[in-house]
């Protein structure tokens, strides 16, 4: 090694060992005749000082240091001088007194700063990756992404799974996003997937009699990118064998509980994890991956206002639509543009607008039975009587100073709009407490869901989800009234995983297909070596696969998922570092047996 200790470990102890350390200079300040240098590296900083009466020749030396060299020195650990210590830094009571410096490398000047976290232009960051890598929160985010990793490896070792690696290069089959394809150059015209998870591997696996599988997944998806989605992205993949919904939730519960009080034990947890079902969620959050740190939950006051002559109210529930809403604490005093902003952010949710009553915080004693109109403050008044205001203000819980918004329409579309509305006000009024995780397991999803457009049914989760016992009957009559044997974990708004109890018959995985719209040929075609597995004596299973990237994100309270992954790409799916994608050659084109098409010149 070219150095003896790291910069992170020397303590009041070492004083008087001679050491060697490497790393880069992190920060250079001249005092007169003396040069001091922070030097760095993976472990920490240590503070390096150049005294002219040590060595005049290595002080020489130092003159020509700038940060981000590569420097190795040798010297003698010392206390620092009382009153000059450093509590803020491990290292803070000692100092190396340089006895010799060989400098190692130079360096440019970067194109940000380094050794402070100031905000950079995120082009400039995956340009650099290599350089915003050495910032100390991105440091800190990669060790903590290694020892999350780490803990659940030993954590299912230690329940007797085996990790096992699947194929990176697959079969494309119908996974629920666009593939990312790969030609092959001894198949002329036939192609690889990339797999947008190991689904039907690790299935084939539990077939195999691999009853406890998990692996550390990289899968791939082609789809339009957000803060929480990458085009290439890693998860924790888990299958077992003989097993019910409650024993995996079970097991993920009792992961990511250790996890969190181990790794991050500053972080508080909610748990027990409650159990909501599907249909409970949509209703009271709008979501089926609610943020559950706070209340301010969706309200239908449908029943109370159907009779009322508010054209917006009366129109949405003639048209078979509902009327929610929820109650902010303490907003009534919203100006006129603030409810501008929020009525916006309905519309750009789709909804036609927003709906406000604000309950004037100066009137009356706060009592609903004694609520008068005049303390209402809102369009609605002219159209709602005093007892329906009455009603509206009971079934919010509301108060005087509160604020209620409401959106009428189509059931989805307000849910939709009352979720991001809810989101937003959670944020204003700092409920979503970032030193705490809450966790919830979501459960009683429908098997299938309809699809508008194609006028057909899709998978509310995947085609190779079970449907529950009970409801087999209704695949023939009534396939949207099937209940699934599908769950989430979510987290803090953000969903980190779907899983499900396996179809493990032929018979009842082609009758799916059926459903879904699949000839026999598409069946034999994409499925039918899986098909044929399961008449080899499949046995019951099922698993599930968190998102690594994202449980990290939550673990960092950072913005976007590209803040724990070492080399991401931006919001295009472009790799500004390597620029990738780009063209290939006319030679490889050739050897792939591939030509490419102007589609913009054909007719």
């Amino acid at each position: 090694m070219l150095k003896t200790h790291t910069c992170g470990e020397l303590r009041a102890k070492d004083a008087g060992r001679e050491v060697t350390l490497a790393g880069w200079v992190h920060r250079r300040r001249d005092h007169g005749g003396l040069i001091f240098i922070d030097l760095r590296d993976m472990e920490g900083l240590t503070q390096v000082v150049f005294n002219p009466e040590i060595s005049a020749t290595v002080h020489e030396q130092a003159n020509v240091l700038r940060n981000e060299y590569v420097v190795q020195i040798t010297g003698n650990v010392g206390r620092r001088p009382d009153g000059t210590e450093n509590p803020r830094l491990p290292t803070g009571e000692i100092e190396v007194y340089a006895t010799a410096i060989n400098i190692l490398n130079t360096a440019k000047t970067p194109p940000f700063y380094i050794n402070e976290e100031i905000d950079v232009d995120e082009s400039l960051i995956l340009h650099y990756r290599y350089l915003y890598l050495r910032r100390a929160s991105m440091l800190d985010n990669m060790k903590l992404r290694h020892r999350v990793i780490k803990f659940m490896r030993d954590f299912l070792d230690a329940r007797g799974f085996i990790e096992i690696e699947t194929p990176i290069l697959v079969k494309s089959t119908p996974e629920g996003a666009r593939d990312y394809v790969v030609p092959s150059r001894v198949h002329p015209g036939q192609f690889y997937a990339l797999p947008q998870s190991p689904q039907q591997l690790k299935q084939l696996l539990m077939i195999g009699g691999i009853e406890k599988y998990y692996q550390i997944a990289r899968c791939f998806r082609d789809e339009d990118l957000r803060a929480d989605r990458q085009p290439e992205f890693t998860q924790l993949d888990i299958e077992m064998s003989f097993v019910t919904e409650e024993d995996i939730l079970t097991l993920l519960e009792e992961l990511f509980t250790s996890l969190v009080e181990t790794v991050t034990p500053h972080i508080k947890l909610i748990k027990p994890f409650p159990h909501l079902t599907y249909a409970d969620v949509m209703d009271r959050y709008g979501t089926d991956k609610p943020d559950i740190r706070f209340g301010m939950e969706l309200k239908d006051i449908t029943s109370i206002v159907a009779d009322s002559e508010f054209v917006v109210f009366k129109s949405a529930v003639q048209d078979k639509g509902v009327v929610k809403g929820i109650c902010v604490p303490g907003c009534a005093g919203y100006s006129k543009k603030q409810l501008e902003e929020l009525t916006e952010m309905a519309r750009e949710s789709g909804a036609r607008g927003l709906v406000s009553l604000a309950w004037n915080p100066g009137d009356g004693s706060g009592d609903i039975n004694s609520l008068k109109l005049e303390q209402i403050k809102s369009v609605a008044t002219k159209y709602i009587d005093i007892s329906q205001m009455r009603e509206i203000a009971h079934r919010f819980g509301a108060g005087p100073g509160d604020l209620i918004l409401i959106a009428a329409g189509e059931r989805d579309l307000v849910n939709r709009v009352l979720d991001e509305i809810r989101r937003e006000m959670g944020k204003r009024l700092n409920l979503c407490d970032p030193n705490v995780l809450a966790f919830a397991f979501i459960v009683d999803f429908p098997l299938f869901e309809w699809n508008m457009e194609r006028k057909a049914w899709d998978s509310m989760h995947h085609p190779f989800t079970a449907p529950v016992d009970d409801d087999v009957y209704l695949l023939d009559s009534d396939p949207g009234k099937v209940r699934a044997r599908h769950y989430d974990i979510v987290c803090n708004g953000y969903e980190l995983s779907s899983g499900s109890i396996r179809i493990y018959r032929r018979e009842l995985q082609q009758k799916v297909f059926t459903i879904l719209g699949y000839t026999e040929e598409e069946v034999q075609d994409k499925f039918g070596n899986f098909l044929e597995a399961f008449e080899y004596g499949a046995p019951p299973h099922g698993g599930i696969a968190p998102g690594i990237d994202r449980f990290l994100m939550l673990l960092t309270n950072s913005k976007t998922i590209r803040d724990v992954i070492a080399f991401p790409k931006n919001q295009a799916a472009v790799d500004l570092m390597q620029d990738a994608p780009s063209a290939i050659s006319d030679q490889q084109l050739k050897e792939l047996h591939l030509s490419l098409i102007d589609m913009e010149k054909q007719p």
